[in-house]
């Protein structure tokens, strides 16, 4: 077996509160976006693009729909005699009987993995982020700089710097990088704006060794543990910077903004130019029909993709598979994931909506017809919305709603479950 160079530990298994209903029933990186893809096609498209063929991907909540949409690795060219994607979920063993316990942790209970392809570096990456890397050139920083830990960060200027990983850097290469002198978890006060992609490239052995006396703590984290712990000990670590687009999508917030992102004459995510790779095995989607306009449709700066048919108005809105909007009802600034069904004069502003919901005719979500809405109203999957209801602004639905649990008006900000 021919040896890799670079190792991938793709951490994609876990599951986030502020995402809510949308995580419900999948882990975070398997949350659909832009239209036809998942949230992990970024990661492991960069991979791809990369040329890095071997890859890890550490799942654990609720790994069906995740398993289902890597399949066999094909879609990124990941299928071979010396490339290909492992799925790595925990496992219980003789020496192993818990759950994963953190992301160093989840990397710690694969080291054997890790050790039988005794890789030149360790490429520890978050499978939830939206970005285009071409990480040969921060391995090639790491090799330059002889590191032990090279961590590509990105410049952020805003007061919500406290929500990440922190790292304060010398002007040792300028524009490139530099050491990093000092590194923070989710400081209150932030004294940096360099933040953490969740991009680490290691030196096997030291990585051995650091998350072997991990072990020994109370905490098994790569931010909160791992780094500190290597700057405690005096290793060499070093930030690469990153200057292009950069999607954090913790929140519902975020996760519609950049879906929006994708939008406009000059998009700032450009999946196309970007060379964004998805399994379109996964849900059928290279077998749909192409998209059916109706005579009275009307579809301005949106994203539409196979198997929609459209004969109301759509605007400023992300369109998946298998959609279809009836005669009079309009679609604002919104991600409809497969298989909606929005019925005549259905008003939809600033919504995300799982898979397979149907709306019954005339209702309204969300922010009246061309009024800027404050909050992303989120509708669960598997709904069956009836005629004429009213849901607020930022209202929750939670999937599979009982009908006895609706009533005709939702208020803003509501949570039905």
């Amino acid at each position: 077996m021919l040896k890799p160079t670079t190792l991938a530990m793709l951490l994609a298994g876990g599951r986030v509160d502020e995402l809510n209903v949308l995580t419900y029933y999948r882990p975070k990186s398997a949350v659909p976006f832009g239209g036809f893809g998942r949230v992990i096609d970024f990661p492991l498209s960069n991979l791809m693009n990369s040329g890095i063929e071997q890859v890890a991907i550490l799942s654990q909540y609720r790994s069906y729909s995740l398993i289902n949409h890597i399949g066999t690795g094909a879609a990124w060219d990941m299928l071979g005699r010396s490339r290909g994607i492992s799925m790595l979920p925990p496992y219980i063993g003789s020496d192993q009987k818990d759950w994963y316990r953190g992301s160093a942790d989840a990397v710690f209970r694969n080291i054997d993995f890790v050790q039988y392809h005794d890789p030149e570096h360790v490429l520890v990456l978050s499978g939830d982020h939206i970005y285009k890397m071409d990480y040969q050139h921060l391995i090639a920083y790491h090799r330059e700089k002889n590191a032990d830990l090279t961590m590509g960060v990105i410049r952020v200027k805003s007061e919500k710097t406290n929500r990440f990983g922190i790292a304060a850097l010398d002007d040792e290469d300028g524009e490139r990088g530099g050491r990093v002198t000092d590194y923070w978890e989710k400081p209150v006060n932030p004294q940096s704006e360099w933040v953490s992609l969740t991009v680490l490239c290691f030196k096997p052995e030291v990585l051995y060794k650091v998350l072997a006396e991990n072990q020994e703590d109370v905490s098994y984290e790569f931010g909160r543990d791992i780094i500190p712990r290597m700057m405690r000990a005096g290793y060499r670590v070093y930030g690469y910077k990153f200057c292009g687009y950069w999607g954090y999508t913790r929140t519902v917030d975020e996760y519609w903004q950049s879906n929006m992102d994708l939008l406009g004459e000059e998009p700032l995510i450009d999946m196309e130019k970007w060379g964004l790779r998805t399994n379109l095995d996964h849900r059928g989607i290279r077998d749909f029909q192409p998209v059916l306009l109706g005579d009275y449709a009307s579809v301005q700066d949106s994203l539409i993709y196979n198997g929609c048919v459209i004969e109301g108005t759509v605007r400023g809105s992300i369109i998946f598979p298998g959609v279809r909007v009836e005669k009079g009802a309009v679609i604002e600034n919104s991600v409809l994931f497969f298989n909606n069904r929005i019925g005549r004069n259905c008003r939809l502003n600033k919504v995300v909506a799982d898979v397979n919901n149907t709306f019954a005719e005339g209702v309204v979500v969300g922010a009246e017809a061309g009024r800027q809405a404050n909050g992303v109203t989120v509708i669960g999957w598997n709904n069956q919305v009836p005629e004429q209801v009213v849901i607020g602004e930022g209202a929750t639905i939670y999937p599979l709603l009982k009908a006895s649990r609706w009533k005709k008006v939702i208020t803003a900000g509501e949570v039905l479950r």
